[in-house]
């Protein structure tokens, strides 16, 4: 696949490095411009471009920004992307650092903000890993302990393009139906960042209740800003007993 990556950090790039890896023919942008993104262009060979060229010929846009750079984006970015193309929304909502977005703290789903401002239809997918996982317990297809993301939105091919990339990361992807169920992978459910295998997460991203998610979401933000974030096993085991705090509460 052709593929348009708009941001290039922890999760940008390491999300670059598999594809590349993988085959898929990768450009790359980012807030800092072309000159920041040498070195990552060396290692992989994917293109440093600018944000015009970045959505321009490409089957798939992935967009791994912080969600309040939603809002910086060029207003007519992808109008001359064809409707065929797959946006994926990596993006997490998290006050601290967002400020307040009155439509999802009355409870619109993440991603469904995203599609707004965009204007564009989005598919939910890789906002529910903690980088260090991604890097490091990604496994080979039909490996009993593999684990799984969810990957949700309004259309089917285009979610089967998503979870062809996520098998590409080296997990399984769990299509959990529309962009209005995306809330049960947003940060503070059961599914966010508790590195799940397939069977695990079918059953645990049932039992998410929207109204604990903000409670959860800070918890988990207080724990990963207090601890050394290259123990991430421990944070991936606070965020499961947020989760199983929640079912009793």
């Amino acid at each position: 696949m052709k593929i348009g990556m708009i941001g290039a950090g922890e999760m940008g790039g390491t999300l670059i490095r598999q594809y590349t890896k993988a085959g898929h023919r990768v450009k790359m942008a980012n807030a800092s411009g072309i000159e920041k993104l040498k070195s990552l262009a060396l290692e992989t060979r994917a293109s440093a471009v600018t944000l015009t060229d970045v959505v321009t010929d490409v089957d798939v846009i992935v967009i791994t920004i912080p969600l309040i750079g939603i809002l910086k984006l060029p207003k007519q970015l992808f109008k001359n992307a064809p409707t065929r193309t797959v946006l994926v929304d990596t993006c997490n909502y998290y006050p601290i650092r967002d400020g307040i977005l009155k439509d999802i703290e009355d409870g619109m789903p993440e991603s469904v903000w995203v599609s707004n401002q965009l204007q564009r239809p989005v598919v939910k997918a890789y906002n529910s890993i903690l980088y260090r996982s991604l890097v490091h317990s990604g496994l080979p297809k039909g490996t009993p302990s593999r684990l799984a993301l969810p990957v949700s939105g309004d259309d089917k091919l285009s979610k089967d393009v998503v979870s062809v990339l996520v098998g590409d990361s080296g997990f399984d992807a769990l299509d959990y139906g529309s962009l209005q169920d995306s809330w049960r992978q947003q940060p503070g459910s059961p599914a966010y960042c508790t590195d799940l295998t397939l069977a695990q997460l079918k059953k645990s991203i049932e039992s998410a209740r929207k109204e604990l998610l903000p409670g959860g979401r800070e918890l988990g933000l207080k724990y990963i800003m207090t601890h050394d974030p290259e123990l991430w096993t421990d944070n991936v085991k606070h965020n499961r007993e947020i989760y199983e705090s929640n079912l009793d509460a």
